[in-house]
């Protein structure tokens, strides 16, 4: 919500609205095309990637220790899951097979897939790694390998800045 009240995050805000009611019903009419599944991909993708900027920005010039600020610092969080679980989801249309596990098999569509890439996602980003889902191909392993270190650097500078000013 204070995002929303930032008159260029607005903007964004009501024109991605737009553009995805029109990608929405463009697809209706079509029943699978992968142009239109793609561009909504590539518009979440960057959707979510502009939310995570921005909030990670808020939280950095924020001047007090509020509810606001904790609650931005967990969708923050929240937020950078979802970055790494479209980075993976990217990784894996290029070059599919690129994650091997046992909770799908290998006729699996990437649909079919997309929940256990998002449930690997977060577990990359806390670093709790079961091991049941294993990035396969070079470009699987350096994306799992940038989501733990962003997830990392996360959790250590942004709770710096916010015990930081907490103790300002």
């Amino acid at each position: 919500i204070n995002l929303i009240s930032n008159k260029r995050l607005r903007f964004l805000f009501i024109t991605f609205f737009f553009i995805s009611i029109l990608i929405f019903g463009y697809s209706v009419l079509l029943t699978k095309n992968v142009n239109v599944n793609l561009l909504n991909f590539s518009l979440y993708f960057l959707f979510y990637s502009v939310i995570t900027y921005e909030i990670i920005r808020h939280i950095w010039f924020t001047k007090n220790i509020n509810k606001d600020l904790i609650i931005g610092v967990i969708s923050g969080y929240i937020s950078l899951g979802l970055i790494g679980f479209f980075i993976f989801m990217s990784v894996e249309m290029s070059m599919p097979g690129s994650f091997d596990s046992s909770l799908f098999s290998d006729t699996y569509t990437i649909d079919e897939k997309s929940d256990s890439l998002l449930y690997y996602s977060y577990i990359t980003l806390m670093t709790i790694g079961y091991g049941e889902i294993v990035p396969v191909t070079t470009a699987a392993q350096k994306a799992a390998i940038l989501l733990g270190l962003l997830g990392q650097f996360y959790l250590v500078i942004v709770t710096a800045v916010v015990v930081g000013k907490y103790i300002n």
